[in-house]
């Protein structure tokens, strides 16, 4: 039974066959999918460590929410304790308030209290400049860079192609003459 007029949004994942049960306020509520936590810590910062980055990154892919450009996107990122924190792109009819997967996987990592980063992987699964190319990679955008920076002006990025390509680069190279903490003061 819907309590309300509004209409259903047909992205929303829902799973009406069981009913829910449980006591009060909700507790072991049967319908509630539990899913895996997407923090990991790592093991390593080297070559593989590396590879299990763009890894992780292109799982976070798979569940990006894109139904309007078909661009799905996936960030991990390392914290300097080695702690991995994932994200994807969440998009919205309002394209300004479209989320990014490395914004995501930030506000993910500080809302567990990390605020010190060293890589992020990019992974993404076309981009629409580059799809007939082929080998180029979705780079991340302005808003993006700027919000790296704001944690860490020195990270280095991998950026993972449709096709198996990774380049790998620095945040002051995508980001040159950044505007940070020490322009305000």
């Amino acid at each position: 039974m819907r309590r309300s007029n509004a209409p259903r949004n047909p992205y929303r994942r829902t799973n009406r066959s069981r009913p829910l049960t449980g006591g009060a306020r909700g507790a072991n509520l049967s319908r509630v999918k539990r899913r895996r936590s997407t923090t990991r810590k790592a093991s390593r910062s080297d070559a593989s460590g590396d590879a299990e980055l763009v890894r992780l990154a292109r799982a976070a892919l798979r569940r990006a929410h894109s139904p309007y450009s078909g661009v799905r996107v996936g960030a991990a990122l390392r914290a300097t304790d080695g702690t991995v924190f994932t994200g994807c792109n969440v998009e919205n009819a309002s394209y300004g308030l479209t989320l990014c997967a490395e914004r995501v996987a930030v506000s993910k990592a500080v809302s567990e209290g990390a605020t010190e980063f060293t890589t992020i992987a990019i992974a993404s699964n076309k981009t629409p400049a580059a799809a007939k190319q082929g080998t180029k990679a979705l780079m991340p955008c302005g808003a993006c860079r700027q919000t790296l920076h704001e944690f860490a002006p020195n990270l280095r990025v991998l950026v993972a192609g449709p096709r198996g390509s990774v380049r790998a680069t620095t945040l002051p190279k995508l980001l040159p003459h950044a505007f940070g903490p020490r322009d305000l003061r």
